[in-house]
């Protein structure tokens, strides 16, 4: 799992250089999938030597490895693919909010603390140690999804792998997604991250017929 301490970024025309929270889980053989996804490997395709001037790899993987963007042809056919979004919901500023042991869902009372002058981007942090694995997580209710859309937000992140829970086949907070126009992230990695406001940036890969996207996100301290 990706190391949560902040790094520092320079900023042109500033004494104090601005802190960078890297909010990805480490993508390799590890990374946990749902059950009967794609698991991720690896193979080298060419390899350095006297006759090849490089090592270059081949993987396979789940486009919901990692951290990731759904798209929303993933829970609605004839929708977009993640390559034909648009990238403004993934850059900008947003609010960690803190909802931790909170159980199995997270509820409007979990997050009302924190929605005074919502900026347009909400990331949940749930656990105190961010849980990638599909045995247990906590996901969001219908109605806590509902409040956020009237905030006139624009994406919603989590730090576990699904805003649904594990065992939903009608997947409502998905389908909540669709109705109200929202993007999401999933797996992000908010350990330490305090609460407060950010800068997110988390750009999907331009993938025109695929369902979700791997992004390295991460989060900006506000000038």
């Amino acid at each position: 799992m990706t190391d949560p301490a902040p790094a520092l970024a320079a900023l042109p025309g500033r004494d104090r250089p601005l802190k960078i929270w890297d909010i990805s889980p480490a993508v390799d053989e590890h990374s946990e999938v749902f059950p009967g996804d794609t698991a991720y490997s690896q193979q080298l395709h060419f390899s350095l030597s006297p006759d090849c001037p490089v090592n270059v790899n081949r993987i396979t993987l789940s486009p919901h490895t990692g951290a990731h963007a759904d798209a929303p042809l993933h829970y609605a056919s004839g929708e977009p693919a993640i390559g034909a979004v648009d990238l403004l919901p993934y850059l900008g500023p947003c609010r960690v909010i803190h909802c931790l042991d909170g159980g199995p869902l997270v509820e409007p009372a979990h997050i009302a603390h924190a929605l005074d002058l919502l900026p347009a981007r909400v990331l949940l942090r749930t656990a105190r140690v961010a849980s990638q694995s599909w045995a247990s997580f906590s996901a969001i209710s219908p109605g806590t999804l509902a409040l956020l859309a009237t905030k006139n937000i624009v994406l919603v992140g989590i730090d576990t792998p699904s805003v649904d829970a594990a065992n939903s086949q009608d997947l409502p907070c998905h389908h909540l997604l669709l109705r109200h126009g929202l993007r999401v992230l999933e797996n992000l990695v908010l350990n330490d991250v305090p609460e407060g406001d950010y800068e997110l940036i988390a750009l999907p890969l331009k993938l025109m017929r695929v369902d979700a996207s791997p992004v390295r996100a991460i989060l900006r301290e506000l000038p």
